[in-house]
């Protein structure tokens, strides 16, 4: 029995992976669990079917996009680790995932958290972010293709399937995706790029924190027309704990007009770790017409904002024809690349004709090296343009038009765009200036967004940059990240309320919350001595850390010393027990001598003993009558 007779069980590729169970499959591919004898690990591989391998077209699409996912090597995307061919098929070895996919994790729970739909969409265009820096486009965003590990790790997968973001790679009617995420560019059958994996994203933003998709149908052609025309129900009438901000980040995601929305992973993402932290979002609500439909290429402005707010039946052919049979073969191939398992490459090649030469991959090679590999099969080098590449030496191809595995006429030329080196791009001063302005000073220098952190600052306002990395001044290649160091304002502490509480113990908490104290004493009537009155600022309100706070501390009540009113007449000795602060209780003594008359004759307390204020001193007040 032949190895291509051999149940897959008992095959081994690359001399190095023993397949062990089949763990899934679709319409292109078999998924296998299998071990790798070199690291003794296990991993997972996709086995395509045989009948694709004799397709020359999509053999080179699938070297291409193999290899650019191999090199995406980011926390959140599934590692591939090795492909090849054998069997007369191809295959591709990755990293083995023991979790559950988004999907089931929504379908297990019905709505999400909304913090940890954050923290997962946080971590998803992380992902992008990092593919996108490398000019890859994922094109099939959707929570099927997120893994949730064991761990709680998110891993996006199916990179292995996108293609070169360039614009050169990109074919006319090509789509890839599922009906349910996939952007109104992509119903349409039009070229997608950055933005639309950011719809598919604000999309699974969207299930996550509702429990349900944005656009649903009786068929694929009736979900994606809903793309391209309907105005999602909003995720805060579903789902009240959706914040407006939380619910600006997922409508301007979903924009219909790609430059309405985000115009980076970084800038989205940007935007939920600030909502993340407490902080205002940069993004303000989009348009409504534009977040409600994206007009029509052949359609005037005036027909586009006629249309309202309430999702409505697409209009009559006479106002705003859609183009049905652009629609109609884009939805066709969606469903084509759904029941690939993710694993689909759509070829718009022409069938039939003349024979035609297939176009090589240039990019990569020098100039000289295009030249030479266009004139071995009988075509020609074209225009070549420059321009900066920040990933390439100068003289290399960056892209080419018609892009590889294209057919052309013998003869024909190949137009080229080869490296000029980086472009080097001054960080501009935003020290100061609020995160909206920063973000706009660093877009329009050519630089991106990178990440953003907060930390309390004495010396700048909330919301305002502390700092970047790399810092103001500095000279780096175009499109590089600039992270930026944004305050939350001055750090501020409640006063505690320790009322009562010995001195020693109010220091020692005041201290203990960052503030500087200070100790007064005072006199009080009821509260005993040693023990705190009240503070400055008072109690439950809010004081910078290192300020100061001054506790007042009881000395106990005060202590007055009872003056001598012997001898004095009723109302003087009355008067000056009053202004001292005593209450007094006088009594008659009757049939004293006349020299006593109405004269104090005794008293209690007696002169020179202190008493507190308030006490009753009585006195005896003498009467000669009898």
């Amino acid at each position: 029995m032949g190895v291509l007779d051999q149940p897959m069980e008992q095959q081994v590729f690359n001399d190095r992976y023993q397949i062990i169970a089949k763990i899934g499959s679709g319409g292109m591919a078999d998924v296998y669990k299998a071990m790798d004898s070199v690291l003794e690990r296990p991993v997972a591989i996709k086995v395509l079917h045989r009948h694709f391998a004799e397709d020359e077209d999509f053999v080179t699409r699938f070297r291409r996009e193999a290899q650019a996912a191999a090199n995406l090597n980011h926390p959140n995307i599934v590692s591939i680790y090795d492909w090849g061919s054998q069997n007369s098929t191809y295959f591709i070895v990755m990293e083995l995932l023991e979790g559950e996919s988004l999907k089931q994790h929504i379908q297990s729970k019905g709505v999400l958290d909304i913090r940890e739909a954050m923290e997962i969409t946080k971590k998803v265009l992380s992902a992008l972010g990092f593919a996108h820096r490398n000019d890859i486009i994922h094109r099939d965003i959707k929570p099927h293709n997120i893994i949730i590990t064991k761990d709680d790790e998110v891993k996006v997968t199916d990179f292995g399937i996108a293609r070169a973001g360039v614009s050169t790679m990109t074919q006319t009617g090509t789509i890839l995706g599922t009906a349910h995420y996939l952007s109104p560019e992509q119903a349409r059958g039009h070229e997608v790029g950055v933005t639309s994996d950011l719809y598919s994203a604000g999309v699974v933003l969207y299930e996550m924190v509702t429990g349900r998709i944005p656009f649903d149908g009786e068929n694929p052609v009736a979900i994606a027309l809903k793309h391209v025309h309907e105005a999602p129900v909003r995720p805060s009438e579903i789902n009240p704990e959706v914040t407006p901000a939380l619910q600006t980040i997922i409508l301007k995601a979903m924009a219909k007009n790609p430059e309405s929305r985000y115009q980076s992973a970084a800038e989205m993402r940007n935007d939920i770790m600030r909502l993340m932290e407490g902080m205002p979002i940069v993004a303000i609500p989009p348009d409504e017409q534009e977040t409600l439909i994206m007009a029509p290429s052949h359609g005037s402005r005036n027909d586009a904002t006629t249309q309202r707010q309430a999702p409505r039946p697409i209009p009559a052919p006479a106002k705003t024809k859609p183009n049905w049979p652009a629609i109609f073969i884009a939805v066709v191939l969606v469903l084509a690349a759904s029941m690939a398992g993710g694993w689909f490459l759509v070829s718009s090649g022409i069938l039939g004709g003349p024979e035609m030469i297939t176009i090589p991959d240039l990019t990569n090679k020098t100039e000289a090296e295009a030249a030479a590999m266009l004139n071995a099969k009988g075509l020609k080098l074209g225009e070549v343009n420059e321009a900066f590449s920040n990933t390439l030496d100068p003289g290399v191809v960056i892209s080419q038009q018609p892009g590889a595995g294209e057919k052309l006429e013998e003869g024909k030329e190949v137009a080229v765009t080869v490296s000029k080196g980086s472009e080097l791009v001054t960080v501009p001063d935003v020290i100061g200036d609020t995160s909206a302005v920063a973000t706009n000073k660093i877009n329009k220098a050519g630089l991106t967004l990178g990440d953003s952190k907060y930390e309390f600052s004495e010396e700048f306002d909330q919301d305002e940059v502390i700092s970047t990395d790399p810092e103001i001044g500095e000279d780096v290649p175009a499109d590089t990240e600039i992270n930026l160091l944004i305050s939350k304002g001055q750090d501020s502490v409640q006063i505690q309320d320790v009322e009562g509480k010995t001195s020693a113990e109010a220091k020692s908490i005041m201290e203990g919350d960052g503030l500087q104290v200070t100790l007064s004493e005072s006199f009080h009537d009821t509260i005993d001595k040693g023990a705190v009155i009240r503070t400055v600022p008072v109690a439950g309100s809010l004081a910078k850390k290192s300020s100061n706070v001054t506790v007042y501390v009881s000395k106990g009540p005060e202590l007055i010393t009872v003056p001598d009113v012997l001898e004095k007449l009723e109302d003087e000795a009355k008067a000056i027990l009053a202004e001292k602060g005593f209450n007094i209780d006088v009594q008659i003594l009757n049939g004293v001598p006349v020299g006593q008359d109405n004269r104090v004759i005794s008293q209690d307390p007696s002169k020179g003993e202190q008493r507190r204020k308030g006490t009753v001193v009585l006195i005896v007040v003498g009467n000669s009558a009898e």
